[in-house]
């Protein structure tokens, strides 16, 4: 059997992009919550590979019938779990271009658009969330391994380049990384994974809003130099997963200055608010970060997975990242970027075209249009479950999540989780809404994520009367 000619593809592409379309379209009908059980989709597909091709209309049709049913529906209207996971129109048909071009943008004579479209699309990004032209930025594929090269980036600086001779092997005094208890588990798997050891690593406690404890920092800080270790990164949250807390970066500034610190900033959520200019004293210090993260992939619209990683010095990054072997060398290389030497892996799709598309598409104005309704949308939430009785809100709401539980009077710390965890479930198992049942410092919560690209107040209020339903 031939594979699939251009005659095919346009006939089956036709018809995979009118199934989309319609899967869009009527979305609000489904349950947003897969309600498939462990192996039920597993069961549906042969145990063998097919041995004759021609088959893809076969494809397309279980693509409806066994594929759908473990599916939770991310772009759903009421998607409240975990944080948004937008994928816009837009940025399906980057993602399209991308695939159909199938350029590897490893470097820049590889396809030199790749490398330059994305040195556009991320200076507009910077401009967009209110950047100097002091940071350069780079596509990673996720927040946590942008964060794990930022621990890379401060070892090496810490080590004078350790990593050219002995690396973690030469015996100096432990390097120490710092982050809020509240910070991403991507932090602890970063300084983990770039060899600094559990023992050095300080999860620092957080205040009643969340964010980490200057004095309990400092003093973490000074007890470490008294007894001979050596303060190597500082990780500031800016947005943090549980309740969207808001460390102080300038705060956080000043100490890593002090002890010579790396600053990197984790706001994987929180930068894409950024676009809103009343927003951005969320971050206020961020020029004096050496380096920052975002997820466009989350709360923007540009479909999983982009991560927007700036640095303040882009040499540093590439002498840390890069090899340069001859075979990877060109004419050019003097004169452009090579991104390849700019992260972990060597391959990189062409993931500016989705970026790209989607701004296009929406522009600033729009994008700014739909942050401030989501925004919105938090703050009337806020308002309900305050004026409440009964209900409890566990975190302040600077942001899109709305952290809450539900109190019933006489009931023990234990009841009350198990009571929530209930809540939780009714709401899911309806498939009427979908929200993460979570833990905030031992207490039980309902952490209701508001920024789906398609979540309306009426989406909101529904919810919040599932949530009175359940509690009845």
């Amino acid at each position: 059997m031939e594979p699939m000619d251009a005659q095919e593809f346009r006939r089956l592409g036709y018809q995979l992009v009118d199934w989309i379309a319609d899967y869009r379209e009527n979305l609000e009908r489904l349950p947003v919550m897969s309600q498939a059980q462990p192996g039920e989709i597993r069961a549906a597909f042969p145990d063998h590979p097919p041995q004759h091709g021609g088959r893809m209309d076969q494809a397309l049709a279980a693509l409806e019938r066994d594929v759908m049913p473990g599916i939770t529906h991310w772009n759903h209207p009421s998607f409240f779990a975990y944080f948004p996971s937008n994928t816009s129109y837009s940025s399906i048909l980057g993602d399209l271009a991308a695939s159909g071009l199938g350029a590897q943008g490893m470097s820049w004579q590889t396809s030199p658009a790749a490398t330059e479209v994305e040195e556009v699309v991320m200076d507009w990004l910077r401009q967009m969330v209110g950047l100097s032209p002091a940071f350069t930025g780079v596509i990673h594929d996720t927040a946590s391994t942008a964060t794990f090269t930022a621990l890379l980036c401060a070892r090496e600086r810490a080590s004078d380049y350790a990593q050219d001779t002995e690396g973690l092997q030469s015996g100096e005094a432990p390097l120490v990384v710092y982050a809020s208890d509240q910070g991403h588990s991507s932090i602890e798997k970063a300084a983990l994974l770039a060899g600094f050891g559990r023992s050095f690593l300080r999860l620092i406690p957080t205040d009643e809003n969340h964010a980490i404890r200057l004095d309990l920092l400092q003093a973490a800080i000074e007890k470490d130099v008294e007894i001979g270790l050596r303060p190597c990164a500082l990780v500031a949250a800016v947005g943090t997963t549980g309740t969207t807390a808001l460390d102080p970066v300038a705060a956080l500034a000043d100490l890593a200055e002090k002890h010579g610190m790396w600053l990197h900033v984790d706001a994987a959520l929180a930068g894409t608010a950024m676009v809103l200019p009343e927003c951005r004293w969320m971050w206020a210090g961020i020029e004096r970060a050496d380096s920052l993260v975002f997820n466009p992939h989350k709360w923007m619209g540009v479909g999983f997975d982009l991560s927007a990683y700036y640095v303040r010095d882009p040499q540093h990054l590439i002498r840390v990242m890069s090899t340069n072997p001859s075979y990877l060398r060109t004419a050019q290389d003097g004169q452009v970027s090579n991104f390849r030497d700019w992260h972990i892996q060597l391959g990189r799709r062409f993931r500016a075209l989705k970026l790209w598309f989607y701004l296009m598409d929406v522009g600033v104005e729009g994008l700014q249009q739909r942050l401030r309704r989501d925004l919105e949308n938090a703050q009337w939430l806020q308002a309900q479950v305050d004026a409440t009785p009964d209900w409890e809100r566990l975190a302040p709401v600077p942001l899109q999540t709305v952290c809450i539980r539900h109190l019933k009077p006489g009931l023990d710390e234990a009841a009350l989780a198990a009571h929530n965890l209930g809540l939780a479930r009714r709401v899911n198992d309806s498939g009427k809404a979908y929200l993460t049942p979570s833990l905030l410092k031992g207490r039980q919560m309902l952490r209701v994520s508001i920024g789906a690209e398609t979540t309306e107040r009426r989406h909101v209020e529904a919810l919040w009367a599932a949530l009175l339903e359940a509690a009845r």
